[in-house]
């Protein structure tokens, strides 16, 4: 193993980490990673880096597409994400990384709360929680696949 791989491996690591974790890009960190790493290795590494492409724009397509899905299921609008993502916003600064979760049940919850009033306001925020979740699941599991690739690509090359 080389530096540079040790620093790819890294720089995958805190990409992963960052999905679950939401202060990095995770996506963005790993393709830009494994981009420099192709341009760097050169050769049959941009074949390993396409697979890697197809793989994290298939995550982040099915990120968003099922738990948007469900949530059109369970009736909640967007207004109601796009509330919870602004109030997670303000969240995470005022109270660093875990303002952000604080912030998006805060935001979800009082959108709902007017809309529907509060009986139904915390099932909806549920819901939306649910759907958070599922999309970081998939985010993070097309991140591990991507990052699984380039490990067969460094061993292989």
């Amino acid at each position: 193993m080389t530096w540079t791989d040790a620093v790819v491996a890294l720089l995958l690591l805190v990409g992963i980490l960052g999905i679950v974790v939401p202060i990095l890009p995770g996506t963005v960190l790993i393709g830009s990673t494994l981009l420099v790493w192709a341009i760097l290795t050169g050769g049959a590494a941009w074949w390993w880096f396409a697979a890697v492409v197809v793989v994290l724009l298939i995550g982040t397509v099915v990120q968003y597409a099922v738990p948007g899905k469900r949530l059109k299921a369970a009736g909640i609008p967007t207004r109601t994400l796009l509330v919870g993502g602004v109030l997670g916003v303000v969240g995470f600064f005022v109270v660093p990384v875990v303002g952000l979760v604080i912030g998006f049940v805060l935001g979800v919850y009082l959108a709902e709360t007017s809309r529907v009033g509060r009986e139904e306001a915390w099932p909806s925020t549920v819901h939306a929680l649910k759907a958070v979740g599922l999309s970081m699941a998939i985010e993070a599991t097309a991140a591990v696949v991507a990052s699984s690739i380039w490990v067969v690509a460094a061993f292989r090359l």
